[in-house]
Formats: structure tokens, C-alpha cells, sequence
């Protein structure tokens, strides 16, 4: 994971406040002129720059090596959870945030261009907190250009790859993935469903967790009281 000498540095910035760095332009990181559209359209500022992305990758023809990269920082979040909190720390200085994009750039698995400016725009502009859900929307789009459809699994612990490949049989032969599609499996762990799972594929939702059973019963007994 980070190096010792990486989170030494965060821990200083946040024991030792210093003037916040705003960096009002962000880095072009998009590539020749030609038309390289993103299959699905994405909102929010996540979307922006997963799109930004997938259109450098497409004119620089390196999405397959793009999306590797993605799928390797994506792991890393997985790992550990609290990456996220500790890349959004509002005072690290640009020293601070040099280290962290050279350890994030380790674990890309890759030397790709497109990776690597989007890493350096996200630290320019006070952003690296948002790379989580870059990398998600920026798998979105791949999925999308696959002719995927995503299914999120969130359950209170990580599910072993035998149970989720049975949901995703199950799941498959339902009503509830198109003709034809491939299904994207992807586990959330969210702890405070206390149990069962939530099982999202594209726009509809199945929730079979212990949390919306203890709702429906507290709502149960508000309504009858």
C-alpha cells in the first residue's frame, strides 16, 4: 500500500496547517482534436473528468491500457478504505501531493499517459479526493461501451466469489438483465445495512437487507401506534 514516508508526510500536514494551494487551471489532458465520444453521457464533477478520460484514451487510442490502470487504482481502494479520506486532507502541500500521485502512479500497473495527467490534474486542483469516484464513473463508461450493465452488490461484509457468481447466474437469467447484456458484478461493503444485501442492476433495485426489513417494522409499528 502508501509508504510510511507518504503518510508521514500527510500526517504533518494535518498536525501543521498550511496555506491551502488552489490551482485555478487544470491541465489539458485530452488529446488530439478528432471525435472520440463517450458512449453514455455522465453527470456530476466525478463524471466530468471519468469522461475527460475516456475521451484522451479513445483519441490516443489506450483505452484498453487506460482502463487497466483504472481497474488497478480501483483495487486500491478496496484495500483500504479510508484512502479517500486521507486524499481529500484540504492542506497538503504540493510536496504532500507529489509523493502521493508518484505512489498512486505505482499502483496503475502501467506508464500510460492519460493516467498519469489525470492523476497530476486531480492533485493540481485540490481534487485527489474525488479519484474514487472517478474511477467508478470512468468504469461506467466502459461497461457502457461494452454493452454491460452494472450490478452492485452491497452486502455488510465482502462476499466470497462463489456467492457472488451464483447471484450473477441468477440475476442473469432474469427479467432483471436485458437480452443479451453482460453483467458487471461489483461488491459494496456498507456495514450499516447490518445484513442480507441490496442488489442494483442499472436503474432497479432489489433491497433484501436486514436495515430495510427493521424499517418496514418500525414503520409498521409507528403507523399502528
Amino acid at each position: 500500500m502508501f509508504s510510511r514516508q507518504v503518510f508521514r508526510t500527510i500526517r504533518a500536514a494535518t498536525l501543521h496547517p498550511t496555506p491551502f494551494l488552489r490551482v485555478e487551471t487544470a491541465r489539458n489532458f485530452t488529446g488530439a482534436a478528432n471525435d472520440s465520444r463517450p458512449p453514455v453521457y455522465l453527470h456530476g464533477l466525478d463524471g466530468t473528468y471519468a469522461t475527460a478520460l475516456y475521451t484522451a484514451a479513445a483519441k490516443m487510442s489506450t483505452l484498453d491500457l487506460t482502463a487497466k490502470a483504472i481497474v488497478n487504482l480501483s483495487s486500491v481502494f478496496l484495500k483500504d478504505t479510508k484512502l479517500t479520506k486521507v486524499l481529500s486532507t484540504p492542506r497538503l502541500t504540493a510536496e504532500d501531493k507529489s509523493a502521493i500521485v508518484a505512489e498512486l502512479s505505482k499502483h496503475t500497473g502501467t506508464n500510460v499517459a492519460t493516467v498519469k495527467n489525470l492523476l497530476q490534474t486531480l492533485a493540481e486542483n485540490n481534487r485527489l479526493g474525488h479519484l474514487q469516484g472517478v474511477c467508478e464513473k470512468f468504469g461506467e463508461l466502459m461497461s457502457a461501451k461494452r454493452g454491460e450493465i452494472e450490478m452492485i452488490i452491497t452486502s455488510a461484509e465482502r462476499l466470497d466469489n462463489k456467492t457472488l457468481s451464483r447471484l450473477e447466474t441468477a440475476v442473469s437469467k432474469s427479467s432483471y438483465a436485458g437480452q443479451g447484456k453482460k453483467l458487471k458484478v461489483t461488491n459494496k461493503i456498507d456495514p450499516e445495512i447490518i445484513g442480507g444485501l441490496i442488489v442494483a442492476v442499472g436503474d432497479r433495485t432489489i433491497d433484501l437487507s436486514v436495515c430495510a426489513r427493521i424499517a418496514k417494522i418500525n414503520k409498521v409499528l409507528t403507523d399502528r401506534l
